[in-house]
């Protein structure tokens, strides 16, 4: 009788946990953009990682901050007028931008002295005091950029931009991640690290590039690293990315229903580690 009184009382405590009413923001760049914006993916992706996170946490309910084009800066220069919310969770997935737009990441000395909003690691420091401000108790998750292949807009060819194989202005994205990783440690927060995920790894974004073989002018499909060095035309070629070519991603950059998949699973863990 004594097991039985016990075992009720810790499945009660259990379910009253687990039914808890959780708020969360997911601060973002266009990967988090898209959960409300699907159909400008041209029908490649049907559910988000905030969508499928919370098909699984009917108690979590969540406000989308993702910005398309977005980097940490811009983040930290509209923190005051972006209107978060005090929320149980927040989410900070940023970074690609930041490499590809040429952003310094900086030391972490910019960030333990709050040197301002110049390079990476100042933004952050801006961005995690707002949201200690807003709720010294909540759950802070970083999350990395994930790596990348060539991007192609779906809609615009010419907004393309060459994969994480190679550096931008003298800075891998890698470095931007690790930079992360390091803040996380410092602040004793979660991080998913989608760089280094084994799911997401390079090869494993898209299955071809479809490009004009140079010899013939055919065309021809090109798997990861193949395709690196194959011009891409964007204003007399055909989208490089058929719906055949998706894995991942479906355009190099942007995660396809089975990259969101991976990000939410990544959350669902970390979620279910903090109950």
């Amino acid at each position: 009788m004594k097991n039985l009184t016990f075992l009720l009382a810790f499945l009660s405590l259990f379910v009253s946990c687990t039914s808890k009413q959780l708020s969360w923001v997911a601060i973002g760049d266009s990967i988090t953009y898209l959960n409300e914006h699907a159909t400008e993916t041209e029908g490649r992706v049907t559910k988000g990682y905030m969508t499928m996170v919370t098909d699984k946490f009917k108690n979590i309910s969540y406000f989308n901050q993702g910005y398309s084009g977005w980097t940490s800066k811009d983040i930290a220069d509209s923190i005051d007028i972006l209107n978060i919310q005090k929320a149980d969770i927040y989410t900070i997935f940023l970074g690609t931008n930041d490499w590809w737009q040429g952003r310094s990441i900086g030391t972490f000395s910019d960030y333990k002295n709050n040197a301002g909003n110049n390079t990476l690691y100042g933004s952050f420091r801006l961005i995690v005091e707002k949201l200690r401000f807003l709720n010294k108790d909540a759950c802070i998750i970083l999350i990395t950029p994930m790596q990348r292949v060539d991007f192609v807009q779906i809609g615009n060819l010419n907004n393309n931009a060459w994969g994480s194989y190679r550096n931008r202005d003298g800075q891998s994205l890698a470095a931007f991640a690790d930079a992360i990783r390091e803040i996380g440690r410092y602040e004793s927060c979660d991080v998913i690290d989608l760089f280094n995920d084994p799911e997401l790894k390079i090869e494993n974004l898209v299955k071809f590039k479809r490009l004009k073989d140079p010899a013939t002018s055919e065309y021809k499909n090109y798997p990861y690293p193949l395709f690196i060095d194959i011009p891409f035309n964007p204003e007399t070629d055909e989208y490089p990315y058929p719906v055949e070519a998706m894995d991942m991603t479906y355009d190099g950059l942007h995660p396809s229903d089975m990259g969101f998949d991976v990000i939410a699973r990544r959350l669902i863990a970390v979620l279910e580690n903090n109950k």
